[in-house]
């Protein structure tokens, strides 16, 4: 179902189709959404630049097989959003070749000229990584039912 926020406020639209359609040719196009100096978080990396944001990427397409994102909802408050997405993928040269999930947000922050400045994602990477691996997850998994 579509989001009609996506379509409402060009900013939110220009982030989403950025992600939704990410490949390694449209890379190219990451400085009209992102700012130079853009703050970007994830559980694995901080990084301080478009640049760094563009190698990551990079490296992202030379590790997965067919990666992509589905942004499901967004929210948008002043100069923040936050988009709910799903992320799918495979691994290269892991077997059986099954389609992975990780289940996500984005917030983002706006600077003046409408780029991003600020991107942080939040997602679960023991729930979403480490617990897929075979001996690291079962063990996850065991702690976690000891706990819950």
């Amino acid at each position: 179902m579509a989001d009609p926020l996506k379509d409402r406020d060009v900013r939110v639209a220009r982030v989403c189709a950025f992600w939704e359609d990410l490949s390694p040719v449209s890379l190219s196009g990451l400085r009209t959404v992102y700012s130079e100096a853009v703050q970007f978080r994830d559980p694995f990396n901080t990084l301080h630049s478009a640049e760094q944001l563009e190698a990551l990427l990079t490296r992202m397409f030379e590790r997965l097989q067919t990666p992509r994102f589905v942004v499901r909802e967004v929210a948008l408050q002043n100069d923040g959003a936050v988009l709910v997405w799903d992320f799918c993928y495979h691994l290269r040269g892991w077997q059986p070749q099954r389609e992975r999930h990780i289940h996500g947000a984005s917030h983002v922050r706006f600077g003046a000229d409408g780029r991003v400045i600020v991107h942080r994602d939040y997602w679960d990477a023991a729930e979403e990584i480490y617990e897929q691996l075979p001996v690291l997850g079962a063990l996850l998994r065991w702690v976690k039912r000891r706990l819950g």
